[in-house]
């Protein structure tokens, strides 16, 4: 019955233009907002659904030669990494991506039919073939070379494709989009959702590719680049200044901040409201401003809004209290309205493969979000949940404990600590 119900909603949702919700926003900045039907209006997210080809030599791998080891098949893509990720923790978004009529499509397809997510949004042609990466590793688990064959989703996943959901991006309390899209997509999904105030993620999937901030950012609430996605993501931006990666050694954590702090204070001007940049092994940054609306939300979260994952917002909750959040920043400092800047560290993990734990760590971050935690606890959920995908196979662990994850997220808040600003 609840699969029928489910069924008859999704058809009626194309049929009718359903009203956008009026709730109140939860602590983020502008925060994700809450439906009243928060399960017929999840979050939107929309780029690459990839059959991830994994190499990984049972030695270190040699130009011009075959190198003895593994090659498996794994479901990837950076947004439906994300999507998975998020399911995993209890959400159920809304995927809009592309994929063919072979055997990697069926393949993608599978774990959405097993958890039974809406797939009108996903497009299978018979004119394509299904986007694949072909990754080589060495044998720390970390990315030796790649080749990516992507461009069905640029070709595809057109403007007017993205149009057809408009009705579900306005009324998602955030949407999520990867650079793998179109700049012409990009802009269309994104002056949707910022007509309509929808809160927009860019996730930038690359180096070169996060360079297409540059058209949208001024519709762009959050993103999370690395290192050397920030620094080109900032001169895409710049008109003049050239930024440059902090150079190799050996840095504090507060001297690393001080190298990246001009790229990240360009993205802030620019209107970027929450950064998250990783650091690898060092953990990330956390970057927000205009914290002052973010935690008048916190206190009448949970008696106001509408949560997709109450189980998640109750273990997170149990094991990770709003005091640990407390003892980290100041209620002085949070209600500033300056810039704020969070360390929070990686946990200490056995590396199996590298490729997901950034998917997983947004992942994280927005299904805790759109449970009603504040950015805080949200962005320690992530973290955990960046810990357990390094000391997995697959992009994302086939297994997940939210006690563990609550549990860790309670051990990596008690770690961070607030940065001096270098600006």
């Amino acid at each position: 019955m609840d699969t029928a119900h489910r069924r008859l909603r999704s058809v009626a949702g194309h049929l009718f233009e359903p009203e956008t919700p009026f709730a109140d926003a939860i602590d983020t900045v502008p925060a994700l907002r809450q439906s009243s039907e928060s399960s017929s209006y999840p979050i939107v997210i929309i780029g690459g659904m990839v059959l991830d080809i994994v190499a990984k030599p049972d030695a270190h791998p040699n130009p011009a030669t075959t190198t003895p080891g593994k090659v498996e098949y794994l479901s990837g893509g950076v947004a439906r990494n994300v999507a998975e990720c998020m399911t995993k923790l209890g959400s159920k978004p809304f995927m809009i991506s592309v994929v063919g009529f072979d055997m990697a499509g069926d393949l993608l397809l599978k774990f959405w039919e097993s958890a039974e997510l809406p797939t009108e949004g996903i497009l299978k042609l018979k004119i394509t073939t299904t986007p694949v990466v072909s990754n080589i590793f060495d044998r720390k688990g970390e990315l030796f070379a790649a080749v990516a064959s992507v461009c069905a989703v640029e070709k595809f996943l057109s403007p007017d494709w993205i149009s057809k959901f408009r009705h579900r991006i306005q009324s998602a309390p955030a949407l999520m989009v990867d650079a793998n899209l179109h700049p012409d997509s990009l802009e269309a999904a994104c002056r949707i959702a910022f007509d309509s105030g929808t809160p927009v993620w860019f996730e930038p999937v690359s180096v070169t590719k996060s360079a297409r901030i540059a058209s949208i950012v001024d519709y762009v609430t959050c993103t999370s680049p690395n290192e050397n996605e920030l620094i080109a993501m900032a001169n895409a931006l710049s008109s003049g200044e050239q930024f440059n990666s902090a150079p190799g050694g050996t840095h504090s954590i507060q001297s690393s901040f001080n190298l990246l702090g001009p790229a990240i204070q360009l993205l802030m001007k620019k209107g970027i409201k929450l950064l998250v940049v990783t650091l690898g092994e060092d953990g990330l940054f956390l970057c927000f401003r205009e914290a002052a609306d973010f935690t008048a939300r916190i206190a009448k979260s949970r008696e106001d809004s509408v949560y997709q994952n109450r189980k998640l917002y109750d273990l997170v909750d149990k094991y990770c209290p709003s005091q640990l959040h407390e003892s980290l920043l100041s209620l002085e400092r949070v209600n500033s309205q300056e810039p704020c800047v969070v360390h929070f560290p990686a946990l200490r993990a056995s590396v199996v493969s590298l490729t997901g734990a950034g998917d997983c760590l947004v992942g994280g971050i927005l299904s805790s979000l759109c449970s009603g935690l504040d950015i805080i606890r949200s962005t320690a959920v992530g973290v955990a949940m960046a810990r357990a995908a390094v000391e997995a196979f697959d992009n994302v662990p086939a297994d997940i404990s939210l006690i563990e994850i609550a549990l860790e997220a309670g051990q990596i808040l008690s770690a961070g600590r607030e940065l001096l600003l270098c600006w």
